[in-house]
């Protein structure tokens, strides 16, 4: 195992847990293996990644063992953009809403920011998370940072409550209604959101709980939802994500490499003064979308694959190929009949169909047991990132909502929309452009 450093902290660069990422996305993941240290450097090496493991290991008078490529890998929270966006799948996830509590502003909501970007910089960089609230509940005592990361975001009433309506972006207009749409306002918007996702599950719950206790008296939970994802390692080689429905899910993802992937993805800076917090953000449409896989699940094959329009095995279009061919929407089978169903999901929801309007999808799976009626409370929480909802998710959902095969199988049951500002840089807190301007 070889030794492969980054030492891009703050800068931006990117890098993929192989180390082979493309340059100029500020929030992917490095890798420190240890596999080559001696036993002396090792245990140095352990401790400082996992936060007391080493220490852990010096009491049973143990050699310390060098973390897997799992538990060491580390993304990076100072940058141009928030981890957890373009970062690599993990395996776990936690939502989380929050509301301002009654009477707390502006100064509390950044008082709260300040905290809670001190506790996730740490927690990302393996760190104990000895916070304001107390002392670190050691869930995570011997793991490395397993890709964890934070993202936060602020709701359209996060602006109401701390007096800065004068810079609400636009773009945080209340979504429109779909007729697909069967949503739990328990569940949906919120003036704050935190995105968790790492790549060991306790990791994800410590992080959980660190962000919970630092909210303290200044914000209560509003919502919270679990996700989870297929583990780095279970495949014998890397490949686009399943979701419940068994298909291959993120086929057709702007890629980081594209030429118009940070105008798609990101705000550009160079906007009015009064929403220039937001250069370098994103905005993120949090849906949870049930699937109502026992009557998925009746459907044969070949049916599954035309209300797709992709190949279950393998993700490949109808039209032929294989995952990542293009799509032919114009192909037509020895019977005359598109191999792309006319209401096919994937043709459907394609930038070919929508005047090239894209977004990043990143989701997690969920199963929160069986409902009353005995089918399976499962299905995806659907996150995706653009640089505008009004030219991202908006008109692709218009269009899904019109006639697409995949709806009557599921059913969208809590939404919400979050503008989640740029990268804090080094000594900043994330919202810090905002809050403090």
């Amino acid at each position: 195992m070889s030794t492969k450093k980054d030492d891009s902290r703050g800068n931006g660069a990117a890098a993929h847990r192989d180390g082979s990422g493309p340059a100029g996305v500020g929030d992917v993941s490095r890798r420190r293996l240890l596999g080559s240290a001696g036993a002396a450097g090792a245990a140095g090496l352990v401790l400082g990644a996992a936060g007391g493991a080493g220490v852990y290991a010096a009491t049973r008078s143990e050699v310390p063992t060098p973390l897997t490529a799992v538990g060491s890998t580390e993304a990076m929270f100072h940058g141009k953009h928030q981890a957890g966006i373009t970062t690599p799948l993990q395996a776990r996830g936690h939502l989380i809403a929050f509301d301002l509590a009654p009477g707390a502003g502006r100064k509390e909501a950044a008082a709260l920011m300040r905290r809670w970007s001190d506790v996730a910089g740490r927690l990302m960089a393996g760190e104990p998370a000895d916070t304001v609230q107390g002392h670190d509940t050691g869930v995570a005592l011997d793991a490395g940072p397993s890709s964890l990361t934070v993202t936060f975001g602020f709701g359209r009433t996060f602006f109401t409550r701390t007096g800065l309506t004068g810079h609400r972006p636009p773009a945080l207009d209340p979504l429109p209604v779909f007729s697909s749409d069967h949503l739990d306002a328990r569940r949906s918007d919120g003036d704050l959101w935190v995105q968790i996702g790492a790549d060991d599950a306790l990791v994800a719950f410590h992080a959980l709980r660190a962000l919970q206790k630092e909210a303290g008296s200044a914000a209560r939970v509003r919502w919270q939802m679990n996700g989870f994802n297929r583990t780095p390692g279970a495949t014998g080689r890397p490949m686009t994500t399943r979701n419940l429905m068994g298909q291959v899910d993120g086929t057709n993802n702007p890629k980081p490499g594209e030429s118009d992937f940070e105008k798609r993805i990101f705000v550009p800076a160079g906007g009015s003064s009064a929403h220039a917090w937001m250069a370098g953000g994103s905005y993120a449409v949090v849906r949870r979308i049930r699937m109502l896989l026992d009557d998925w699940e009746e459907l044969t094959v070949k049916r599954q694959e035309q209300v797709i329009g992709r190949r279950k095995a393998d993700g490949a279009p109808l039209s032929g190929g294989s995952e990542d061919t293009s799509m032919d929407l114009d192909k037509a089978g020895p019977d005359g009949k598109l191999l792309i169903p006319g209401n096919a999901h994937a043709r459907i929801s394609s930038p070919e169909e929508n005047g090239g309007a894209a977004m990043l999808r990143r989701p997690f799976s969920y199963h929160d047991g069986i409902s009353e009626d005995g089918t399976p409370d499962a299905g995806l929480l659907f996150i995706c990132w653009q640089a505008d909802p009004f030219k991202g998710f908006i008109p692709v959902q218009r269009k899904l909502d019109r006639g697409d095969a995949l709806s009557p199988f599921i059913r969208h049951e809590a939404s919400g929309l979050f503008a989640v500002p740029g990268g804090a840089a080094s000594g900043e807190y994330v919202g810090q452009r905002l809050l403090e301007a």
